[in-house]
């Protein structure tokens, strides 16, 4: 079962499994696993106050994980910033785990309430198939395809502050990679290509860097240019080969579903959201994934604090008792 909410759009949906087709689906980061839900989007109404999804419908924690601890996070960002410096690398994203265990329950049905309030331009799901339920909300959008008009939108998001922070050249020399990787993909698939001017993101208690672009796209081309985007640099690096190979190396913990992203297909548009501000849930604990673009320049003492940051967005939305 899935509950969620798009962009600026308070109704709650979920999918009806006795209709046919697929409109809903997640995508792991390394693109190896996907978990679909069968039917056409239908709005839920009342249908959450069924408590289908509850800490006694989750399996039990036995990943056997331990999160890294500051001290850890810390040295492995050392490691990771030697491997950028040796290959004059633009940046890595290098990601790590918060465990929280601190609760007896979880009212998910009040805290998935909680997030969707908390973020209204963000697209906020819920999920539980029987072996995997997750809980997320973020606004990144990887692509946003017109069916009819064939317009394509999407958007280069990085750098991340508090709100009340003033930008820095660290953060504006993160985000410019993916502005740039972005447009040179597009140009791929299209010769017409709109950039807006760089402009702050608000996010709850953050703030990133955004560019929007809009493009035409053959609808044949759509799978193609969604697979030459993700992971775009804001969630791997440049180059993103290298950079995800090294990830995998460097970081802990899989990725999972985290920084992969969505695919949700209404009847006009069909819209990809990349999966960040997410956890993945149990019965004792939840997994709560985090992550930041590494540069030569970053302080890996702030970096721990950013990833903080970003995991109140899910842990500042939990009710528990």
């Amino acid at each position: 079962m899935i509950y969620f909410k798009l962009p600026f759009d308070e109704t709650l949906y979920s999918t009806d499994p006795k209709t046919n087709g697929e409109s809903v689906s997640f995508h792991s980061f390394d693109l190896l696993r996907q978990i679909s839900f069968q039917g056409s989007i239908t709005e839920a109404s009342e249908q959450l106050e069924q408590n289908s999804i509850t800490s006694e419908t989750l399996l039990k924690d036995e990943s056997f994980f331990n999160a890294e601890t500051k001290e850890e996070y810390i040295n492995s960002l050392h490691q990771v910033i030697n491997v950028i410096k040796d290959h004059q690398l633009p940046k890595l994203v290098y990601s790590r785990r918060k465990i929280f265990k601190d609760f007896n329950r979880i009212d998910f049905k009040e805290s998935f309430k909680k997030l969707c309030t908390s973020y209204p331009n963000a697209f906020r799901y819920i999920f539980n198939d029987g072996q995997n339920a997750w809980m997320g909300a973020f606004s990144e959008t990887l692509g946003k395809f017109n069916k009819t008009t064939h317009e394509f939108e999407t958007m280069s998001l990085a750098g991340t502050l508090p709100v009340a922070e003033a930008w820095t050249e660290k953060e504006i020399e993160e985000q410019k990679p993916v502005t740039f990787y972005i447009q040179d993909t597009l140009n791929n698939y299209s010769g017409n290509i709109q950039v807006s001017n760089t402009y702050d993101h608000i996010s709850g208690n953050i703030k990133h860097l955004r560019t929007d672009f809009k493009a035409h796209v053959k609808p044949e081309d759509l799978d193609s240019l969604i697979n030459d985007l993700h992971p775009t640099p804001a969630v791997c690096g440049i180059p993103k080969d290298f950079c995800k190979k090294s990830i995998q190396e460097l970081e802990k913990f899989p990725r999972e579903l985290y920084s992969g992203f969505s695919k949700v297909e209404t009847d006009e548009d069909i819209m990809y959201f990349v999966n960040l501000r997410c956890a993945r849930l149990y019965k004792d604990s939840v997994h709560v994934f985090v992550g930041g673009g590494i540069t030569a320049l970053s302080n890996p003492e702030k970096e721990w604090r950013e990833t903080e940051l970003k995991s109140e967005a899910i842990l500042k939305n939990l009710v528990v008792s």
